[in-house]
């Protein structure tokens, strides 16, 4: 039985992991991953393959696979890209670029379509002032594409780089037999939260952050102020995601790039929840200006209705079952605290 071959790209980051594990439990994959580090214990069995060092400079021995899929997540997050702007852009451009451009050349070359998916982010979107951001309420796809960051506009350019070499790149569309070019598909997804790994200092992360800290017992200065509001994912709801859009036939779908949704908080409800979990919680705000005004930028919510049309995309968590099923077990679990949190 012949196995899809995979490229998994920043493979130890939160969403690779969880990636891998899920494509492992699928079967059916020889997955390749590939990352700045090596591979943790959880994941190091699930991969035939893992190729350490910097994307840009490894994407050139890629060329000797024959990747079905290229999962490419590997990227400088928004709060370090905005003090390495320079490195950011590179990681973040230059290596998405080269990929597309490896899987623009082994589509021609086999005659099949390699498919490319590729996280995006609500960073792509920006508001000038918390009075348009609250007017807008869920923003689609097409709306306030003027991010604000080095991450966003980094995500927004891939996005177009995605959709020229998928259907544009040397203008071979216009060819009487055009060669088959690469699948690309884009994900936007809202603050991705995960029960199983650390947050890693990432702008959307100071409601997880609260939660471990409150779990630990530790005290946590918010980063944001208490009325900040964005939209959340659970992780297993991210990679449901990223598995329907990647196996939805190319004929169904109307864009390259699709906003998910699942709910939206304020920093003021995370620490409630996190007070009602654990009652001796030490949680104040000290609103960072600099990451203050990126939270601004980004919408309240996002506007998932070309996803859930095209492709049948709905979350398997909303706010309370996220809290109560996934989140707050697991963090009770990883720091031994008693469950008391009181029954509404």
């Amino acid at each position: 039985m012949s196995q899809t071959s995979v490229l998994v790209t920043g493979a130890c980051g939160e969403i690779g992991q969880a990636l891998v594990q899920a494509l492992a439990a699928r079967g059916g994959y020889h997955i390749v991953t590939t990352d700045l580090l090596p591979l943790p214990d959880a994941i190091r069995p699930l991969s035939a393959e893992h190729v350490q060092g910097d994307l840009v400079y490894r994407v050139k021995q890629f060329y000797d696979y024959n990747f079905d899929i290229i999962f490419h997540l590997a990227a400088s997050l928004s709060s370090k890209a905005e003090v390495a702007t320079e490195e950011a852009h590179r990681i973040n451009v230059e290596g998405t670029m080269q990929l597309l451009m490896l899987a623009a050349y082994k589509s021609e070359r086999r005659g099949k379509a390699v498919r490319f998916l590729f996280p995006s982010s609500i960073a792509a979107y920006g508001f000038d002032s918390l009075e348009q951001k609250r007017k807008a309420g869920r923003v689609k796809e097409d709306e306030y594409n003027t991010p604000h960051t080095m991450y966003g506009c980094n995500k927004l350019y891939c996005e177009k780089l995605g959709l020229y070499y998928s259907r544009y790149y040397a203008q071979r569309h216009l060819d009487p037999n055009p060669p088959v070019m690469c699948d690309f598909r884009a994900l936007r997804f809202p603050g991705l939260i995960s029960a199983y790994t650390v947050p890693s200092g990432g702008t959307s992360d100071y409601g997880p952050e609260m939660l471990h800290h409150a779990a630990q017992g530790c005290p946590y200065a918010c980063f944001v102020r208490e009325d900040t509001k964005i939209s959340f994912m659970a992780m297993p709801d991210a990679i449901k995601a990223i598995l329907m859009l990647i196996d939805a036939p190319r004929e169904k779908l109307t864009r390259t790039v699709y906003n998910v949704d699942a709910f939206s908080l304020t920093a003021g409800e995370f620490r409630e929840r996190a007070r009602r979990a654990f009652p001796a919680a030490q949680i104040t705000f000290e609103p960072n200006p600099r990451r203050q005004g990126i939270v601004d930028s980004w919408p309240e919510a996002l506007d998932d209705s070309a996803a859930r049309r095209d492709w049948g995309w709905q979350p398997d968590y909303d706010v309370d079952r996220f809290f109560e099923e996934y989140f707050l077990p697991a963090i009770r679990k990883r720091y031994r605290t008693p469950n008391r949190m009181s029954k509404e």
